[in-house]
């Protein structure tokens, strides 16, 4: 018992005052237990109780249960359904322009011209995404796309991930097509590429901001998006520099929204298909215009 004691602590299980008291001797704070009706208290001298309470504090805070990180949205299946869709188009629209089933002029109707998409050709920021100059210039943009493509689509699902892949990448070819010099012209889905690689990044870095986890675990994704960009996005002479950091930054805008709770929430409400038919839809109706154009 200690004369005049004051009481730091209280519960109704002994076995509480006892593991605090035993914390409090082992930094040399002399304690005693009483029974204050149907509860315990633990006390200590008036000249204590400050830096008693001080290393209770710490004790509470050292052992509270930590609470579990909230989980990660679930994966999506069958994200392999987008990238067949994705192959599919590029490898067909070569196909009718190449073996001159449409147009004659089609691929100079397509291709991002930045005066004609000054003077109202918008089309051509999306038509531009399905064209190619040589074969090596498709195989890479197929390669990359499906794998970029495929990843985000196992996160956001097949048809959510192509239609903000589509869009996002015209988005970025309008943007490059309205402020390049008037006699820029370009052509590929890279644009679209690097629009999937920053989607996929950024949805990923964002989405795990909530964990308990390390700097480098945190920033890891962003980091590794960014990259990717400076190592795939910068090689060769012809390479369209400002198109692959347009369709990396509007896909990083769109995953780090995607990832926001009530957006994620209701992008998992989102039926897959008529998502990803939208995607093709925002195609035809560019080759229709550009055809009829």
């Amino acid at each position: 018992m200690i004369d005049a004691g004051v009481e730091i602590y209280r519960s109704f299980w002994r076995r509480d005052c006892e593991d605090r008291a035993f914390m409090l001797g082992a930094v040399g704070i002399a304690s005693a237990i009483v029974l204050r009706g149907d509860q315990f208290a633990l006390e200590v001298v008036p000249t204590d109780a400050h830096r008693a309470v001080s290393q209770l504090t710490q004790y509470d805070t050292e052992n509270r249960t930590p609470q579990p990180a909230p989980p990660l949205s679930p994966l999506h299946r069958n994200a392999w359904v987008g990238c067949v869709g994705y192959a599919a188009w590029l490898l067909g629209v070569a196909y009718v322009i190449s073996n001159g089933l449409v147009r004659l002029d089609a691929f100079h109707t397509g291709e991002l011209d930045a005066a004609r998409v000054q003077s109202g050709q918008w089309w051509r920021a999306w038509t531009a995404l399905t064209l190619h100059l040589s074969g090596p210039h498709i195989v890479a943009n197929l390669g990359a796309g499906i794998w970029f493509g495929y990843l985000a689509g196992r996160q956001l699902g097949a048809g959510v991930a192509w239609l903000l892949i589509v869009a996002g990448g015209g988005i970025a070819n309008l943007l490059e097509g309205l402020f390049a010099p008037p006699w820029h012209q370009s052509a590929g889905a890279s644009t679209a590429v690097f629009t999937a690689l920053g989607l996929m990044s950024a949805y990923t870095w964002r989405e795990r901001l909530r964990l308990p986890q390390s700097g480098v675990q945190r920033w890891g994704p962003l980091v590794a998006g960014i990259s990717l960009l400076g190592w795939l996005g910068t090689a060769g002479k012809e390479t369209d520099i400002m198109a692959h950091l347009l369709g990396f930054g509007i896909g990083v805008l769109l995953g780090a929204t995607a990832a926001l709770p009530v957006v994620s929430r209701r992008l998992h409400d989102v039926r897959q298909w008529p998502a990803g038919l939208a995607a093709l839809a925002i195609m035809a109706a560019a080759w229709g215009f550009a055809l009829a154009s």
